[in-house]
């Protein structure tokens, strides 16, 4: 915030009293700020750790709502070689920091830097394209942070040994988290259709093809939680489990589930019709 602060002063500085400072390398300055408030690499390094210590409500916050702000205040700062290099490095960093967490709420903070990736490049092309990607992301992070508050789930031993009395909600959950990766039938890919749709069209092609790459990594670590919760014969203690859903509660994560996997089939069924 204090360097924030100091560029904006040395901005005004420049506008006012037309003293000699480069006023690309102030700019550059606040957007540095800008993007470590945004938690966007390579000044990332605070928030899984940030992200560990916080309740599921807490983290939701910091993943979907705390972003808004600098987003919309890099949007006004037009510096596309800073913004490329932290688009890059964003997906890569956030792709292969969530390979070896076991933390669900590391994981979640990891997949966040390698959405902001896209977001930050969906911010180069248009505002409107940003919009709906944070959007839609926002809903598919609240899925799966709704889930995890309500069963208190903190790390990956706990998810596949749970659920013994309901498969479907844990099928449902591993949907999500797909979802979540921009997995093709599912919600989580529309955005990303749009954005890449947007990036060929103004021909960034090498930028497309790292931030592809580094996307099938994370949904690589996604299909590797889904493919040894389903496949692996673990231990499960069938007298330790309580389902402490109620019925609202149920209801409300699989409506908004629904609309998770088949959100994409429900959008091109408008599109068709109107």
């Amino acid at each position: 915030s204090t360097v924030l602060l100091f560029s904006s002063i040395l901005l005004m500085l420049k506008n006012n009293m037309n003293n000699e400072i480069n006023e690309s390398f102030t700019s550059m300055i606040i957007m540095s700020a800008l993007l470590l408030k945004s938690e966007a690499a390579p000044f990332h390094f605070w928030f899984p750790n940030m992200m560990e210590g916080l309740t599921w409500m807490n983290a939701l916050m910091l993943l979907t709502w705390q972003k808004i702000a600098p987003l919309m205040l890099i949007s006004y700062l037009n510096i596309k070689n800073l913004l490329i290099i932290s688009i890059i490095l964003s997906v890569i960093i956030g792709a292969i920091g969530g390979l070896n967490q076991t933390s669900l709420r590391k994981l979640m903070a990891f997949s966040s830097i390698n959405h902001l990736g896209w977001m930050l490049s969906s911010l180069m092309i248009s505002e409107s394209i940003w919009l709906i990607y944070f959007l839609f992301y926002s809903f598919l992070t609240f899925i799966l942070t709704f889930m995890f508050n309500i069963f208190k789930l903190f790390h990956l031993n706990q998810l596949f040994s749970w659920f013994v009395n309901s498969k479907i909600l844990k099928f449902s959950l591993f949907m999500n988290f797909l979802s979540l990766g921009g997995l093709p039938p599912f919600l989580g890919f529309l955005p990303k259709w749009l954005v890449i749709q947007q990036l060929t069209s103004c021909n960034q092609y090498f930028l497309l093809l790292v931030m592809m790459m580094a996307t099938l990594i994370t949904l690589f670590f996604y299909l590797r939680i889904c493919y040894s919760a389903f496949m692996l014969n673990y231990f499960e203690n069938n007298w330790t489990m309580e389902m402490n859903m109620n019925n609202m509660n149920t209801n409300l994560y699989l409506t908004m589930t629904f609309f998770s996997i088949f959100g994409l089939f429900l959008i091109s069924l408008f599109f068709f019709m109107f």
